[in-house]
């Protein structure tokens, strides 16, 4: 059986606290072995100057314009990759003219773009939002194009075989089939563009989360700079949890399973399981991927 959603929050609130507990004491106590707990701020430090933060107003400055930057490169990344992974996955003639090079851009580090975003943007707002939006796009439109390419060509037939367009596959299959893999592209992004927004923020940014944990790092603000980096976690787990759950409300048509761990099957499913052949028993009932 399955932990109960009461006992699962308890056992994470459990985890947590275990965690800061042991961090608490290995600072407070001075620990060195091999790792140097003595020059790290306690538990306590880093509250008292959270506390100290919110207090102010620059915290909620620094706040919002990192906000403002992801969700800004995001939301650009995630119409114009899933848009470009459909045109790619569906058009050879879009991915003869776009393929090669978004392929060699690709391997590029968002991060290593900072001096191009500078040469070219006017202001370094707007090259930051661009750092951003390369970060998440690539993830975007990879997934997009493999979900797209990975969909079964029946349901298209069925919707020619009614009287369906190319618009009617678009929005009938097409997008509704891609989404899950959409969706993965997206988790993924959203994550590595808060790497980059603060990576890119430490390096030319003006207020911004990052900004401000590298300015605490250069006047030696240790308490300070694990401040910004509680906020940048927090920040981060909100916005990837807010796409996940926006997946899940879209895909609600899909199948939902649950991870049940060897050995925890309750009686009844294990007859049902056995009772019920979970494959080919013979060769010609194999799947032609199954004997190649």
């Amino acid at each position: 059986m399955t932990r109960r959603p009461l006992a699962r929050h308890v056992l994470r609130t459990l985890s947590l606290a275990a965690a800061l507990g042991l961090w608490q004491l290995l600072t407070s106590l001075n620990v060195d072995l091999w790792l140097r707990f003595s020059q790290f701020p306690t538990v306590a430090d880093v509250a008292r100057t959270f506390a100290d933060r919110l207090a102010g107003p620059d915290y909620w400055t620094d706040l919002t314009d990192s906000l403002t930057r992801i969700l800004t490169g995001f939301l650009l990344a995630a119409v114009l990759g899933v848009a470009t992974g459909v045109l790619v996955a569906r058009s050879r003639l879009a991915e003869d003219l776009l393929g090669p090079v978004l392929e060699v851009v690709r391997p590029i580090p968002a991060i290593a773009l900072v001096p191009v975003a500078i040469l070219l943007f006017p202001s370094n707002e707007q090259g930051i939002v661009f750092i951003t939006f390369t970060a998440a796009f690539f993830p975007v439109l990879v997934s997009t194009r493999h979900a797209v390419r990975a969909l079964t060509p029946v349901w298209e037939e069925a919707v020619l075989t009614m009287g369906g367009g190319r618009w009617r596959i678009l929005g009938s299959v097409v997008l509704p089939g891609a989404l899950p893999g959409i969706f993965g592209g997206l988790s993924v992004g959203i994550g590595v563009s808060w790497i980059c927004v603060i990576s890119a923020e430490m390096i030319s940014g003006q207020y911004g989360v990052g900004y401000r944990t590298w300015q605490d790092y250069t006047v030696v603000d240790y308490a300070g700079v694990l401040v910004g980096m509680v906020t940048i976690g927090v920040l981060g787990w909100v916005t990837s949890t807010a796409v996940e759950l926006l997946g899940r409300r879209l895909t609600r048509w899909l199948p939902r399973t649950s991870y049940v761990p060897a050995g925890r099957m309750p009686r009844r499913a294990r007859g049902t399981a056995a009772a019920v052949p979970v494959g080919p028993t013979t060769k010609e009932d194999a799947p032609h991927d199954q004997l190649v």
